[in-house]
């Protein structure tokens, strides 16, 4: 069984699993694998890294200036893939999923990536960019080496496109609740209860639920109804707002997972 498959199968009854985002290599790769330990300690289930790329176009400013800054220090996904292995050599339970664009895979080449993404601890692939009808050559290859392929579902997603996910998706489902980039706009939590209640009817899988989750108050709203939380701007905000600091980034994440996963769970 898979770190995700297991993750999900033994929460707790009632008890949602936590999935922290921050981009890896922000602040330097060294400064990732403190905060990714720092997450650990404070409850997270699943890591989710961002792959650094220039054109992030599904994220918000905070995001989107995280990437930025990474690419300007020349954080690669070859960076980003020896940052799991390294973390791996003292966490073999926590997964990790990576989240990222298509274009630095496709350089690195769908078989390449898969292996070395296995052997370095990798159990999940998010490619913001890849729709999932081209998506077969790169399901094949992450199969062979049991990584999970994991799709974005929009609220406006529809009912056919669920129906093709439902036969292509693994780990988990990623529902964005907000129609618009990460971190912007008003969480409404009806109607993601509706949203979600839609695709269980034709996905069988976990549903994490992310975009627009800011703070324990509507993660401990959203967790009501979904199978994960999934936060990332307001974590990323520390490391930009501390980047002279490391101590106080450190705890400051700390405080917010601790606060989060402690509401969720």
């Amino acid at each position: 069984m898979s770190r995700l498959s297991t993750i999900f199968t033994q929460l707790p009854v009632g008890k949602k699993a936590f999935i922290p985002f921050i981009t890896a290599g922000d602040g330097g790769l060294d400064n990732t694998l403190e905060l990714m330990q720092v997450l650990v300690k404070n409850g997270a289930d699943v890591i989710e890294l961002g792959v650094p790329f220039s054109d992030p176009m599904a994220d918000g400013p905070t995001i989107a200036k995280s990437h930025e800054r990474a690419v300007k220090d020349g954080v690669s996904l070859s960076d980003v893939l020896a940052l799991v292995k390294k973390f791996r050599q003292s966490n073999d339970t926590t997964a990790t999923v990576l989240m990222g664009y298509l274009n630095p895979i496709e350089v690195f080449g769908y078989q390449a990536f898969a292996n070395v993404a296995s052997e370095s601890g990798v159990d999940g692939v998010l490619v913001v960019d890849m729709p999932p009808e081209e998506a077969h050559d790169l399901k094949q290859s992450l199969d062979g080496v049991d990584i999970d392929l994991i799709f974005l579902v929009a609220p406006t997603t529809t009912d056919e496109r669920l129906a093709f996910l439902a036969t292509i998706a693994s780990g988990f489902i990623y529902f964005v609740a907000l129609k618009g980039v990460t971190g912007a706009g008003h969480l409404d939590v009806d109607l993601v209860k509706t949203h979600l209640l839609r695709i269980r009817q034709t996905v069988d899988l976990p549903i994490g639920v992310g975009f627009g989750i800011k703070d324990a108050k509507s993660a401990k709203a959203v967790s009501e109804h979904a199978d994960a939380v999934i936060v990332g701007s307001s974590l990323v905000a520390f490391v930009a707002q501390y980047a002279n600091d490391r101590d106080k980034m450190l705890a400051s994440v700390g405080r917010l997972a601790d606060e989060i996963s402690t509401a969720i769970k």
